[in-house]
């Protein structure tokens, strides 16, 4: 129904045609079945070998005294926490993009997302996540570096 009230035209109550989101839903089906399949009739077998079971090598044999050496768990957690803060970081700089188109509504959001940041920041300090090197307990329960 189009009501014209003199100013702007209305659009009221016309159902949205779903036709182009069924088809849109359909093929990322269809392609995903497509490619699993695929993978699965294409892909190559292979026998477990020595070198495919090591870790950090990617099935290539280690040269020298790359077999013995072991990562500390610490390069990942550092790693893992550089991709969650640089993902917020983006997300700190859409806002400021749009900065004033999203007023004070967008002011009190962004203000709630960085208090949320900076929780998890003190909770992942407090929690020794961040600190490298070998900790030691104590008897009352806290850590000693």
């Amino acid at each position: 129904m189009v009501i014209n009230d003199g100013s702007a035209v209305v659009i009221v109550g016309e159902a949205q045609n779903l036709e182009p989101f069924l088809i849109y839903s359909l093929s990322v089906i269809a392609l995903l079945a497509v490619v699993l399949i695929g993978s699965w009739l294409l892909g190559s077998r292979t026998q477990a070998k020595k070198a495919t079971d090591m870790p950090y090598e990617s099935g290539v044999v280690p040269v020298g005294s790359a077999e013995q050496t072991r990562l500390s768990i610490e390069f990942y957690l550092i790693a893992l926490f550089f991709v969650v803060f640089d993902l917020e970081t983006i997300f700190v700089f859409a806002w400021a993009v749009s900065f004033y188109e999203l007023g004070w509504t967008g002011y009190l959001g962004i203000a709630v997302f960085i208090l949320i940041l900076l929780v998890a920041l003190v909770y992942e300090l407090s929690t020794g996540a961040l600190d490298w090197g070998k900790r030691h307990k104590v008897r009352s329960g806290r850590i000693r570096s």
